[in-house]
């Protein structure tokens, strides 16, 4: 591993390859890149895992399918470079960990929820755990079988995201184009108060809004009682149109709002369309 890099900064142009940062982490690099509102984070790249552990047994296991002995041997003994922790450091405070597989959030199939992703660890110990947490669960007996469907078993390349946390007031999702109705005049956006996790995870029922692309409220559905405000949909939308012209497609997008400012937390493609 002496010659490999384990930080890459989201400015860094390198963190703009899918080979490199996976889908998340180029997601989020080429956002920032921008000028977007993401908040500031690195990735640890896609070849660090296959370096610091036994590789031909790891295939070996993941074309078994055997996510049990694939997982075991991630967990003990891949070594979390200190340059990770030093960043880490640099950071500071409280970070969301993100797996970052690159064959994730294509547009031909999005890899979401197959990998894990830590909220709120803090301390070089907790995040240590947290990447090597990330990397075995890219051999998750989910993911195994999902990545049996839809890529390769050989492929070991699985990239993490060490971002800031932001201590969101409220947070969810927008899709640029009506995922149900598919209408393109259309943009959804759900939120809840809090952390987004909660939204993406199903675990709460979330206000739900029905905005023109000009961020105009169409139909709304409120059990918290209306977590958003007319500029908070504009804001929202705006940033949503922005996105879907530098991707030049229609957008799944997770964000959050501190102060009244808006945080770009993932986009990827609408694979449903």
């Amino acid at each position: 591993m002496a010659d490999l890099r384990s930080v890459i900064w989201f400015a860094e142009p390198d963190a703009q390859s899918v080979e490199i940062a996976g889908g998340k982490g180029a997601s989020l690099a080429s956002m920032a890149g921008q000028g977007l509102p993401v908040p500031p984070g690195f990735v640890v790249p896609s070849d660090i895992m296959e370096a610091c552990v036994d590789a031909t047994a790891l295939r070996a296991f993941a074309n078994a399918k055997d996510h049990v002995n694939a997982m075991k041997l991630v967990e003990e003994t891949a070594i979390v470079d200190q340059s990770v922790l030093d960043a880490y450091a640099e950071l500071g405070g409280k970070v969301a960990v993100r797996s970052s597989a690159s064959a994730e959030d294509s547009e031909a199939a999005s890899y979401a929820g197959q990998q894990e992703t830590y909220l709120n660890m803090e301390g070089a110990d907790p995040v240590r755990k947290a990447v090597i947490d990330c990397w075995a669960s890219f051999f998750s007996e989910r993911a195994i079988f999902y990545r049996d469907l839809k890529g390769s078993l050989d492929d070991l390349r699985m990239a993490v995201v060490v971002q800031k946390m932001i201590d969101a007031e409220k947070a969810g999702v927008m899709f640029t184009v009506h995922p149900v109705t598919r209408r393109r005049d259309r943009m959804m956006i759900e939120a809840a108060y809090g952390l987004g996790e909660a939204v993406v995870s199903g675990e709460v029922t979330p206000d739900h809004y029905v905005v023109d692309r000009k961020g105009r409220k169409k139909k709304e559905n409120i059990p918290h009682g209306g977590v958003l405000s007319d500029d908070d949909l504009l804001q929202l939308t705006d940033f949503g149109l922005k996105l879907e012209t530098h991707y030049g497609a229609p957008q799944d997008i997770e964000w959050a709002m501190r102060e009244n400012a808006v945080y770009l937390l993932q986009s990827r493609p609408v694979t449903t369309l």
